[in-house]
Formats: C-alpha cells, sequence, structure tokens
C-alpha cells in the first residue's frame, strides 16, 4: 500500500452496497420470525393438542436453536465462506417456515419454528459484513444491520395482524418460506463478493476468549440485561394479543394500535439517546428505562380491558424497550476490551435469543398456571430483578471502537505500535495484533488526535 489511511472518508460503492443488501437479508429473516408474535396466541387455539405453555414454546423454539447455532454457524462460515453458510441458513429456514405452515398439530409449529431458528446465520451475516467493509467503517456497516432488525421488528407488528386477517397463520408461515427465498436472491444478486475472507475479532466470537469475557461483571450484568429485556418482550406477546381480543377489536385490525404505538415510541426515545450519548447520561437514561419497561407491566396489569389502556401502556412499554435496544450495544462496545468486541456480542446475541425462549415457555407456563395477570405480574417481577442487577453497575466511559488496517508487522513492531498509539490524546485502549495486521482502539472522539494518528499509521506500515 503507497496511500494514507483516511478515517474520516466516506465508504465506498462496495461497501455501501454490502451494508444495505446485508441489512436487507438480516431484514427478511428477522421479519418473517416476528411477523407470528402479535397474532399466534390467537390463531393457535384453533391447533391440535393446544395449550398455553405450548403457545408459548412455539412462539419462542426459535430463540434455542438460534442461540445454539449463531456462533458455530459463524465459526464455519471461517472455513467454507461467508455465502454457502448464509444461502444454507437460509434454506433451513425457508424449509422450518414450510413445516410450520403446513402443520395442523401445534407440535409441528414448534418443530417448524425450531428448525427457523436452526437456520442461524446472524454470526455469519457480520462476519461478510466485515469482510466487505474496511476497519474505519465497519461500524457503519453494523449499524445499518442493526436499524433493518429493529425496522423488521416494527413493520412485522403492523403486517402479522394483517397477513394473519388475510390468510390466516398459515400464511405468515408460507410468506416467510417466500421471503427466505428473495433473501438468497439478494445474497447471490446483489451482495458483492469478498476478496478476502478471514476471522474479525470485532465482529466473531473467539471462543477461546470465552472466560475473559464471562469474568467481567459488567458485561455479565448487560448478558442479563438482554436476556431478562427479551424474556420480557416474548413473555408480554403471549398475551397482549389476548387481551386485544378480548376488548372485542377484531384481530385484523390490532395494526391500528401497533402502528401509532410504534410511531409515538420511536419520536419520544430520541431526545434520551441523545442526552446518553451526547450528554454521557447514559447509565441514568439507562435504569430509567428500566423503570419505564417496569412501570407499563403494572399498566397491563391492571388496565389490559379496555384498548385504551393497552395503547398507553404499550406506549410506554416501547418508548422503555427500544431505548433499551439502542443502549445495551452501545454499552457492551464501550465495556468490551478493544480486541475482543466480537467475543462480547457473541455472548451478549445468544443471551437475548435465550431470553426470547424462556420468555416463551415462562410467559405460556404463567398463562396456563394464573391466566394473564400472573403473565404480566411475572414480568414485573424479572423487570425489577433487573433493576436491581443493574443499579450497582458503572458508568461506562464514553469511548468509541476504532479499527485500523496496519498491514504486515512482526510481532515486535505490533508491540511498539501498541505503545505509540497509546500515547496519542484520546486513545484510552490500544491493542495492535500482528497475526491480524489490526490494530483495535477505544477512543474519546471529543480528544482524539486524528493528525496525530493518520501520521503514525502509515509511518507503521513502511509508508511515506
Amino acid at each position: 500500500m503507497n496511500q494514507d489511511v483516511d478515517i474520516t472518508s466516506p465508504m465506498n460503492t462496495t461497501e455501501r452496497r454490502a451494508s444495505l443488501s446485508l441489512a436487507g437479508i438480516f431484514a427478511l429473516r428477522m421479519l418473517g420470525l416476528f411477523m407470528v408474535l402479535p397474532v399466534f396466541s390467537i390463531y393457535a387455539e384453533s391447533l391440535e393438542n393446544v395449550t398455553p405453555l405450548l403457545i408459548g414454546f412455539a412462539i419462542s423454539a426459535y430463540g434455542l436453536t438460534q442461540a445454539l447455532f449463531q456462533i458455530p454457524f459463524g465459526m464455519l462460515s471461517d472455513r467454507v465462506g461467508r455465502k454457502p453458510v448464509i444461502a444454507g441458513g437460509l434454506v433451513i429456514f425457508a424449509l422450518g417456515s414450510v413445516v410450520a405452515a403446513m402443520s395442523d398439530s401445534i407440535y409441528g409449529v414448534i418443530f417448524g419454528r425450531a428448525i427457523q431458528g436452526g437456520g442461524a446465520i446472524a454470526a455469519a451475516v457480520m462476519a461478510m459484513a466485515a469482510d466487505l467493509t474496511r476497519e474505519v467503517h465497519r461500524t457503519k456497516a453494523m449499524a445499518t444491520i442493526g436499524i433493518s432488525i429493529g425496522l423488521s421488528f416494527a413493520v412485522s407488528l403492523v403486517l402479522g395482524p394483517l397477513v394473519a386477517g388475510s390468510f390466516g397463520l398459515s400464511g405468515i408461515f408460507w410468506i416467510t418460506a417466500v421471503l427466505a427465498l428473495i433473501g438468497i436472491a439478494v445474497l447471490f444478486g446483489l451482495v458483492p463478493n469478498p476478496t478476502n475472507t478471514r476471522f474479525h475479532r470485532d465482529t466473531e466470537a473467539l471462543p477461546s476468549q470465552f472466560g475473559t469475557v464471562l469474568r467481567e461483571s459488567e458485561l455479565l450484568r448487560l448478558d442479563f440485561g438482554i436476556l431478562t429485556l427479551h424474556m420480557i418482550l416474548t413473555g408480554s406477546f403471549v398475551v397482549l394479543p389476548l387481551s386485544l381480543r378480548n376488548t372485542s377489536l377484531p384481530v385484523n385490525e390490532h395494526w391500528s394500535v401497533y402502528l401509532p404505538v410504534l410511531l409515538v415510541s420511536m419520536l419520544v426515545i430520541v431526545p434520551f439517546i441523545i442526552l446518553a450519548e451526547k450528554k454521557r447520561k447514559i447509565k441514568t437514561v439507562f435504569l430509567g428505562a428500566i423503570a419505564v419497561l417496569a412501570v407499563a407491566q403494572v399498566g397491563f396489569l391492571f388496565y389490559h380491558q379496555t384498548v385504551f389502556g393497552i395503547t398507553c401502556f404499550l406506549i410506554l412499554f416501547f418508548c422503555g424497550f427500544n431505548l433499551l435496544e439502542a443502549t445495551l450495544p452501545s454499552m457492551i462496545s464501550k465495556i468490551a476490551p478493544a480486541n475482543l468486541k466480537g467475543t462480547a456480542m457473541g455472548v451478549y446475541s445468544t443471551s437475548q435469543f435465550l431470553g426470547a425462549f424462556l420468555g416463551g415457555i415462562g410467559g405460556g407456563f404463567l398463562l396456563g398456571a394464573f391466566g394473564v395477570d400472573g403473565v404480566f405480574a411475572g414480568c414485573l417481577v424479572f423487570a425489577l430483578l433487573w433493576l436491581a442487577v443493574a443499579f450497582p453497575m458503572q458508568s461506562p466511559r464514553y469511548l468509541s471502537n476504532l479499527l485500523l488496517n496496519v498491514g504486515d508487522l512482526q510481532q515486535c513492531e505490533a508491540d511498539l505500535m501498541t505503545r505509540r498509539l497509546s500515547e496519542i490524546d484520546g486513545v484510552a485502549e490500544a491493542v495492535v495484533l500482528a497475526d491480524d495486521g489490526v490494530a483495535y482502539l477505544k477512543v474519546d472522539k471529543k480528544l482524539l488526535d486524528y493528525e496525530c494518528l493518520r501520521r503514525l499509521i502509515p509511518q507503521a506500515e513502511g509508508l511515506s
């Protein structure tokens, strides 16, 4: 190389295309997974052998298999290539959708949902995004994918009741299968082919470092948090569709509740995200969002008999939920060691899917044993428990991850560069790994001396 690394340059065409197309694949898959959430409890009542516990199991079965297979699939993609693993995962997902669509029994739907989760492509998609983007732009690519997941969830809550009202529960699963096939077409038609496939510490889990990550108490608090958040989400949606139906609102009109709720909640949280990041009040905002989640469960417990009551507390619920979904990954990124972010995020994602699984099982059990009130009460207990676990946490340092390609280095050169990078104003942590050819930095962007950083990186690569 004979060019400087410009850490402020925009993404190039290939990087933008890769980010948007991979985000589209992720969105298509997540849309299929989530469309059943706002309607399943109602339509499942017509299935054979149904019980409340099995309804919860069917809603959340994907979470268990997703948690089990996402990291192994990511590791497999390092060996056989990204596209074969992603395509295989989408085929598995489509197969699970077909199994669920053709099932008249709750057991068949559970089996189909478990197969859907077995098509765990998240880690492989993230790794491919890393293959196709320069280190300095990787955060933008991951943010694009993250936004697509949030949007797909919001759209699914609106589309689910509309599709089920027109085509029934099986119609949702058939459409889900089609979405998976569209994802395969996007993969081979729009996603660029990477010139080099390798392991990326910032996006992929390193099994040998699980122990290091799991011994970090602050990371464990956040892992428990995302597990609890998705446990509460899934548990709540075991019964929220039933509560809306019991108000005499037709199922195909439930979207008229979810759409304004989601729009209002997204607008409300913007100032709080700014307060958390720009004003550096992230712990205060984080604890407040958990408290809002708990208050919403209290509201559901006492006011789930009317559309107005459900709507009001759904707005509160999604204000807390969306805010937590935005701040939790940011906090993981701030706290995780610079060269182990991928491992920390792997444990975090696994915790998220386990939370979804436990929420469905727990919600179904509580519904059968104690009714709707029991589910909301159980969710309230876990929200309060999370608040107690999170309260003693340390406020994270306001640092951003920055990755820079430093080229081929000997170990002694990498050690020297680590020391020199650590001396730059605004660099709080620096790790240069000769095997990776990458400098992993944690920086305070307000204090970072960009000019000094630009001068050092070309010099370390032997550039002039």
